[in-house]
């Protein structure tokens, strides 16, 4: 059985009731597992490469390069600290510290992103460059699956859909 919770009556954005049963069963998959793994490799790798060698590329750069370079990485650390927030909400659920339906709160949920531009500097380092595109694709993968989750609930909740696509293949079958 689903709660729906009552909200205002002109709000008419707010998102659907999370399906607690699915977002468990994506907590404990192996998806969820590699899609974790990868987004905290990720954080750990641009760190490494922002305190290291992006730090001594950095100040090789001209004024208006360092400057976008700067803006850049702080970009590219603010959307992997919101793809690592959503991950760790993510396992919080699979470990019961939280529910499923606390984690559809919109506090911990990602905001649609805007469509990101190219940097303006092309003297910035490739190795950022690739950075921002590793961290951009993970961001749209994480929020696919978010929206996923929390957004695109059934309007029935009884409707198992594997049990729906199996009937379907039968039904073709049989004629």
């Amino acid at each position: 059985m689903v709660r729906f919770e009552l909200m205002a009556s002109d709000d008419l954005t707010a998102p659907k009731s999370p399906r607690p049963g699915e977002i468990l069963d994506f907590a404990r998959s192996e998806l969820f597992d590699r899609t974790f793994h990868e987004g905290m490799e990720l954080v750990e790798e641009t760190a490494s490469y922002l305190d290291g060698d992006g730090r001594r590329e950095s100040k090789l750069l001209s004024r208006s390069a360092a400057l976008a370079y700067a803006g850049e990485s702080m970009k590219l650390t603010t959307r992997l600290m919101q793809v690592a927030s959503w991950l760790l909400v993510q396992r919080a659920v699979r470990e019961g510290d939280m529910t499923p339906e606390a984690a559809a709160d919109p506090r911990y949920r990602l905001a649609e992103r805007k469509a990101g531009a190219e940097p303006t500097n092309r003297d910035i380092p490739i190795a950022l460059v690739e950075y921002l595109v590793r961290a951009e694709k993970l961001y749209d993968r994480v929020l696919y699956l978010d929206r996923r989750m929390y957004l695109d609930a059934p309007v029935e909740p009884d409707v198992n859909p594997v049990l729906s696509q199996l009937g379907r293949l039968e039904a073709a079958f049989r004629s």
